[in-house]
């Protein structure tokens, strides 16, 4: 969400382009970050704050305009089962998404509170907020969600129909609320990121060769209004999105051979 921009803001006014489709590369990943699954700006530090997934460190690395790496803090506490996504709240905190479920055999999924980020050194614990799905909900990989109004909204990554649930912003143990589900027009309609707006009224959901821009809804199941495909001219496995203003968005994808491994800018209508 669009929470404090300042060097980030000029670099990305510089480089934008409205042109329909079109993604602005603005800096390198680092080459020692291979899988990076999600990208998320926080108030009060310019740093891009980003994870890798499954398989890889405990770690959220801080990151500056350039994409270099300016912080790596290890939460000790905690494994890194498969990290999928980020969100923020209005006071600094980062949350991390362990909500991946490839197998789709996981029962237990859990969301890591990391205080201020931008104020620790090198460690940290984490507090820990655990959840279930609903008893009659079958298990579901899910890689995107976001913090709204003081619940997190997850999105299921299903080629058919995205499923949408809720968990309380509460330390301890919870299970989750299912909303809808939804059927997203297309090929390709696996949910891989997602955002909102700091207004409410504009939901992002990544794909690797688009995203759904989410409007006009008036209650919490976001796809009561309008959903709208914007097609990339672009195609590499994006696993970030961030909103950094009501039609701006910052992206990443992964490294694959020569392609990919970057932060873009794009502008959507």
């Amino acid at each position: 969400m669009n929470l404090n921009l300042s060097l980030l803001s000029i670099l990305f006014f510089l480089t934008s382009s409205c042109e329909t489709g079109k993604l602005t590369p603005l800096a390198d990943l680092p080459s020692s970050l291979k899988e990076t699954s999600a990208i998320e700006l926080a108030k009060g530090s310019d740093l891009l704050w980003v994870i890798e997934d499954a398989g890889n460190k405990n770690n959220l690395y801080g990151l500056n305009p350039g994409g270099k790496i300016v912080k790596d803090i290890d939460i000790d506490n905690v494994q890194n089962i498969d990290w999928e996504d980020l969100t923020s709240d209005t006071d600094g905190n980062i949350y991390i998404g362990d909500i991946g479920n490839n197998s789709k055999k996981r029962k237990n999924f859990a969301i890591f509170k990391v205080s201020q980020p931008a104020t620790l050194d090198e460690t940290t614990d984490a507090e820990v907020i655990s959840f279930k799905l609903p008893k009659d909900m079958k298990s579901e990989d899910f890689e995107s969600f976001f913090l709204h109004n003081d619940w997190f909204y997850l999105f299921s990554k299903e080629n058919k129909k995205t499923k949408l649930i809720k968990v309380p912003n509460q330390i301890g143990d919870h299970e989750a609320i299912y909303i809808s589900d939804y059927k997203l027009k297309g090929k390709n309609t696996k949910v891989t990121s997602a955002d909102i707006s700091d207004d409410g009224k504009t939901v992002v959901l990544l794909n690797h060769d688009k995203l759904w821009k989410l409007t006009g809804f008036s209650s919490d199941n976001f796809f009561e209004g309008t959903v709208e495909a914007v097609e990339f001219e672009h195609d590499t496995q994006k696993e970030g999105i961030n909103l950094v203003g009501s039609n701006k968005v910052l992206i990443t994808d992964e490294k694959d051979k020569s392609e990919g491994g970057n932060i873009y800018s794009f502008v959507f209508e």
